[in-house]
C-alpha cells in the first residue's frame, strides 16, 4: 500500500462474518458475502427482494462512500441484482453493511450465507456548496431523457 492509500476500518459485528476481498489484482470492487440472521439460507422467489446483512460495519475516511454494487455474474446467470444499486454507504454510518437484493429471474434463487453477493467499491465524494441563481444556457438545453439521439 502506498502512503496515500486509503485505510477503511472493519468491524465483524457477528460470528461468521467473512471480510470482503479483491477477487483480482485489478478488481474495483471489494466481494461481500451474505451472514443471514436466525438462518443459513434464504429463498428468493421470482419477484421478491430481501435485505441480507453481511456482519460487517465499516469506518470509513473522511471524504469517502462505499458503494454497494451487483455482482455482474448473479445479474447474468440468475437476474438477482442489488435493487437500490449503488446503494451508499455514508463516511458516518457505523451499522452493519446489508444489501438490498431482488430477483428479476425466472427461478427461485438460494441466498447462503458465505455467498458472495455484491460489491463494495470505496470512492472519494466531492462536497459541494449550492448557490441558487439563474443558470446560463446550452446547446441541448433542457432535453431530457434520450435527447442526445438512438
Amino acid at each position: 500500500m502506498s502512503a496515500h492509500t486509503p485505510v477503511v476500518k472493519i468491524q465483524r459485528l457477528r460470528e461468521g462474518a467473512q471480510l470482503p476481498r479483491y477477487m483480482s489484482e485489478g478488481a474495483a470492487g471489494l466481494d461481500l458475502a451474505a451472514l443471514l440472521e436466525n438462518a443459513t439460507e434464504i429463498t428468493l422467489a421470482p419477484g421478491a427482494r430481501a435485505l441480507v446483512g453481511t456482519g460487517l460495519a465499516l469506518q470509513l475516511p473522511h471524504g469517502y462512500e462505499a458503494q454497494v454494487r451487483p455482482r455482474s455474474g448473479l445479474a447474468l446467470k440468475h437476474g438477482v441484482t442489488v435493487l437500490n444499486s449503488p446503494g451508499t454507504v455514508d463516511e458516518d454510518y457505523r451499522g452493519e453493511v446489508k444489501v438490498l437484493l431482488i430477483n428479476h429471474g425466472a427461478e427461485p434463487f438460494v441466498v447462503k450465507n458465505g455467498e458472495r453477493i455484491a460489491q463494495l467499491v470505496i470512492a472519494a465524494v466531492a462536497r459541494v456548496e449550492l448557490v441558487e441563481e439563474t443558470l446560463n444556457t446550452t446547446g441541448r438545453g433542457a432535453g431530457g431523457y434520450g435527447h442526445t439521439g438512438k
